[in-house]
């Protein structure tokens, strides 16, 4: 690495502690037993228009708390729909319509009544905006008496899941260019200060309807993962979410924490041919190489996923084969086994490909079999898994290159080279998401081009069956797509966190952790270790 680099990146991290320390007053965390200091990213990055739900504060695939804002309903530890503002809701048998009773004893911080005016406006602006929640099967929301209605362009039995995806704002005083530094919410907390690329201060709301948090202040603070460890043995912070390079890690006045999740990591491959296609924002639109199917499968069977996430992820994590994790009522079995080059070897050579020239790299129609695979540089278990990836598919004849850098980086590519992507959503419309052809190269959407009508059918099949019910087509919806090998799923990863000793946060009530974390999702549950053994 350049020495440039390496003074930079040291710089940064002093400068971040230094940061950190200042905040805490000189790198204590003398605090009040009920005040919590934390360095999490629950959220992901430091949001970039502050705490706004209009701009997808709160929501990172699967409606992750927001802290701040109330939601129409939350999940429970099992994954179930529960209450919050909600007290009923009814759906029509069509799928086309959802109706929701809002509970009539909800303050905003600012004083004024929470009401379903509130809800209608919060869903129509965040549809406008289309920064959050997937709400494009959404006509429109209108408010009548205390309920909302919910009216759909298209059956959508999944339309239950976005209710828990969109923190609720006031109408009388919203203003999209101020609300994210000033938010009102009725959630459990109230910002009180934040600090930008240093840390927010949350306060407990005292009009908040549901149940008591413990804790009266939280401070989160926005740390580098390398600052994030040191900060944990400067004694300076609760929790702090840490990488899994530092999981096997001891601590003095620290354990650690780890939970399952179904974020899965995942390596799209272009499945089709470049044919001098672009899409309409100009970016070249597939691959010679990964075009070709032999060249998915062999990538597919030949790598060696158990070993990978050993390396990539330190162990913290679940070998899968098929984007869909284990705990989803959509999962199913692999079709294939991994970690077998020969086949992948015969793989090619049937597909004729072939070492003509001795190099250790296949060609076909004199085109080596040669491409990118671009990762977010500031991840570095995606790093890990882009290298080798890298490294193991030179065994069948592959050559790849990892390519680290930002998404301004990254987008140019995305449809014509590889990608580490992470996904994870308790919705199964993420399937849709993943690989419909009708959505082919809109944002993320189906990056990799994939074009199969069986699979197009099977999820509109999907969505306007009961929920339940659809759980085994959405599972065929996967399956089809599956076959084509449009990705190189890898794992799903664990959530490390080293967690002061005397904190407890209730491992027994967290909920599933969705691509991104949910970290705050049973906040209501944490304690002083000494306050729990009262």
């Amino acid at each position: 690495m350049d020495t440039k680099y390496i003074i930079g990146a040291v710089v940064a991290v002093i400068a971040i502690i230094g940061i950190a320390a200042f905040a805490l007053g000189g790198g204590s965390t003398e605090h009040a037993p009920n005040e919590l200091v934390a360095c999490v990213a629950a959220h992901g990055e430091e949001p970039e228009f502050g705490f706004d739900p209009m701009h997808g504060w709160g929501y990172h695939d699967s409606g992750t708390e927001p802290l701040i804002q109330s939601t129409i309903l939350k999940r429970d530890k099992d994954n179930n729909f529960v209450n919050d503002l909600a007290t009923d809701y009814t759906i029509s048998d069509d799928f086309k319509t959802y109706t929701v009773t809002i509970r009539d004893d909800v303050k905003f911080t600012d004083g004024n009544k929470l009401t379903a005016k509130d809800v209608a406006f919060s869903y129509n602006k965040a549809k406008e905006l289309g920064e959050g929640a997937d709400l494009s099967s959404m006509k429109e929301a209108k408010a009548d008496g205390n309920k909302v209605v919910f009216k759909l362009e298209k059956a959508d039995s999944t339309f239950i899941n976005k209710l828990t995806d969109v923190g609720i704002v006031p109408e009388a005083n919203y203003n999209e260019d101020t609300y994210g530094q000033e938010p009102i919410g009725s959630g459990p907390y109230k910002l009180a200060q934040w600090d930008k690329g240093q840390q927010f201060i949350l306060e407990k709301n005292p009009d908040y309807y549901g149940k008591e948090p413990y804790f009266e202040k939280i401070t989160n603070l926005f740390l580098d993962p390398d600052a994030a460890f040191a900060a944990v043995k400067n004694g300076d912070v609760d929790i702090a979410e840490v990488q899994v390079s530092y999981a096997n890690e001891k601590v003095d006045g620290y354990h650690m924490e780890y939970f399952d999740s179904i974020d899965v990591r995942g390596i799209s491959l272009p499945t089709q041919m470049d044919e001098g296609k672009v899409n309409e924002d100009n970016i070249t639109i597939g691959n010679n190489v990964t075009g070709d199917p032999a060249i998915r499968e062999a990538l597919n069977i030949g790598i060696n996923r158990e070993a990978l996430l050993d390396g990539a992820l330190n162990g913290y994590g679940d070998v899968n084969y098929n984007g869909v994790a284990d705990q989803l009522a959509w999962s199913f079995d692999s079709t294939f086994k991994d970690n077998n080059v020969d086949q992948a070897k015969s793989v090619l050579e049937a597909a004729g490909w072939k070492d003509s020239d001795n190099d250790g790299i296949v060609e076909k129609d004199g085109q080596p079999a040669s491409f990118q695979i671009y990762y977010n540089s500031q991840a570095s278990e995606r790093q890990a898994i882009a290298v080798a990836v890298a490294e193991q598919a030179k065994e069948f004849g592959i050559d790849i290159e990892p390519v680290g850098g930002s998404w301004d980086d990254i987008t140019p590519n995305m449809l014509s080279q590889g990608v580490v992507f992470g996904f994870g959503s308790a919705d199964p419309m993420e399937i849709q998401h993943q690989y419909d052809s009708r959505v082919a190269y809109a944002g993320f959407d189906n990056p990799e081009g994939l074009n199969d009508s069986a699979v197009d059918s099977l999820i509109d099949a999907a969505m306007a069956q009961e929920l339940d019910s659809s759980y085994s087509t959405w599972s065929q919806a996967a399956q089809q797509a599956n076959s084509h090998y449009p990705y190189i799923w890898v794992g799903t990863m664990d959530y490390t966190y080293m967690v002061s000793d005397d904190l407890d946060i209730s491992n027994s009530t967290h909920l599933i952790y969705p691509h991104g974390g949910d970290i705050w999702g049973n906040i209501y549950d944490w304690k002083r270790v000494n306050e729990t053994e009262a």
